[in-house]
């Protein structure tokens, strides 16, 4: 089995647009061959999310959520191309789930890309520490695993819905990309802020 790094995934997903585990299973079935994933997900329709991934998104809306008790609460923007989108109440659903998801899980940023590097760097110093007395040949391995496990923790389109009855365990990025299909347009979540009382 090829080993699959998140940065394989990436480039995939920025040349497709097709969701974070897509990329990843389509690079496993293509033995980490980039190409040859480009045409497993073209095959299974995923890849056509390509066509409007780099398209401008000048609408949108902003949604908010207050847990019960009034303690935490959470504000997102998701942008899309046009104002018929943003007023489409499954649009609109999709950004009061997220506002939902933020307060509950508490992402650290968006996108990989976001996450502070001061952040990253501590993460690696301790999975490098932790890994110490493993065998060398198995160290690197050992170090980007909890890394990746870290990544998935903090970054909001890595995460895992909090609502798994609904979102049957989807990712933020998944669900993103099935509403940009059913929207036929570039959906981006461009920010969020989550509030706590005395945080």
């Amino acid at each position: 089995m090829a080993d699959i790094s998140a940065a394989d995934v990436k480039a995939l997903r920025d040349r497709t647009g097709a969701g974070m585990m897509a990329c990843r299973d389509a690079l496993l079935e293509a033995g980490g061959d980039i190409e040859k994933a480009v045409e497993i997900l073209r095959t299974k329709g995923e890849a056509q999310a390509a066509k409007r991934a780099g398209a401008e998104t000048r609408e949108g809306a902003v949604q908010s959520y207050i847990h019960a008790g009034n303690k935490i609460g959470a504000m997102v923007e998701v942008d899309c191309q046009t104002d018929f989108v943003a007023r489409n109440e499954e649009f609109v659903e999709f950004a009061r789930d997220l506002a939902l998801h933020i307060a509950a899980a508490a992402p650290l940023a968006i996108s990989e890309e976001d996450v502070p590097a001061e952040d990253r760097e501590r993460e690696q110093r301790i999975a490098t520490e932790q890994a110490a007395d493993r065998p060398e040949n198995v160290r690197e391995k050992i170090v980007q695993g909890k890394l990746d496990k870290w990544l998935d923790d903090v970054v909001l389109l890595r995460q895992k819905h909090v609502n798994d009855g609904k979102h049957n365990g989807k990712t933020i990025d998944e669900l993103r990309a099935e509403v940009a299909d059913k929207m036929r347009e570039n959906i981006v979540i461009r920010r969020f802020e989550r509030f706590t009382v005395g945080g």
